[in-house]
């Protein structure tokens, strides 16, 4: 049997300052377990990732730094371009590609049932239609294959714009219906759990976690968050306990969910069933 002992964590390395770490440890807490039980579950180190709207590499890098194989698919060229520099810096060119797409062209570009994991972070949000995007998503995932889902949260927009003193728009976002602002809203939809989960909605699915992402990291001056490293320190230590608390994460920046698609059925063959013919015994005329 493979070894799927996970390695060094090469973002914890990376983001070793809590200062940076505050932002984005909560989610890679998440993805850190998911890789390490589809590892176990595949009986194989290497993974295939594919990334959505994956942008200069910020999660797929650190998962190549870790052996996995990751397919970062993004409309930019320029954000490609600096996808393959910072891959070359890091060593793992040979095990990050980028290809030129989005959510829509995902099936043109990468194979049906290819990817172990699929992450598509920040693009629901944007697309036309969130729906047929996540279709998509799922269709590219191997059998027991999980897909991350992470999007802008309506409470969390909510609260951010009360505290900033924005009471007409953060009344607004609580009553549109695509959680937005007004018409000089730059995101087209936001969603809690349940809006994003009903996008999944007729297919099969097994929910494998949902939390908040950034309860107060956003509310708070940049001074106070990217100052002291023991106030960021709690700081995060803060976030991470939030993040388990369904009554808090509602209210939180993001909302994280990762689903898992069934995994192969098993099929047993139909046992022929033998019925003995049946003698006929005609009487003598």
């Amino acid at each position: 049997m493979a070894d799927h002992t996970l390695r060094a964590r090469p973002w914890a390395a990376t983001r070793a300052d809590p200062r940076t770490a505050v932002r984005t440890a909560v989610i890679w807490d998440a993805l850190d377990a998911l890789v390490a039980e589809l590892s176990r579950a595949a009986d194989r180190a290497v993974l295939d990732v594919v990334d959505v709207g994956g942008g200069t590499g910020g999660f797929a890098v650190p998962l190549a730094e870790l052996g996995h194989r990751v397919t970062v698919v993004e409309p930019s060229p320029d954000a490609l371009a600096a996808l393959q520099r910072r891959a070359a810096e890091a060593g793992v060119a040979d095990r990050v590609q980028g290809r030129q797409g989005d959510a829509a062209t995902l099936a043109d570009v990468v194979p049906a049932a290819s990817a172990d994991l699929v992450l598509c972070h920040g693009v629901l949000e944007y697309v036309d239609d969130p729906a047929a995007a996540v279709a998509t998503a799922l269709g590219v995932l191997r059998p027991g294959g999980i897909a991350s889902l992470l999007a802008s949260q309506r409470l969390g927009a909510v609260l951010g714009r009360a505290l900033a003193g924005r009471f007409t728009e953060a009344r607004h976002l609580l009553e549109d219906p695509a959680g937005r602002c007004g018409d000089s809203d730059p995101v087209p939809r936001r969603f809690d759990a349940e809006s994003l989960l009903a996008l999944l909605a007729g297919r099969p699915y097994r929910v494998r976690l949902v939390h908040g992402v950034r309860l107060v990291t956003d509310l708070l001056p940049g001074a106070l968050v990217d100052g002291d490293p023991d106030t960021a320190r709690a700081l995060l230590a803060l976030e991470r306990a939030a993040a388990e608390d369904p009554r808090l994460s509602a209210i939180a920046a993001q909302v994280h969910v990762a689903v898992q698609t069934p995994p192969v059925a098993v099929q047993t063959p139909p046992v022929a069933v033998q019925t003995p013919p049946v003698a006929v015994q005609t009487p003598p005329a």
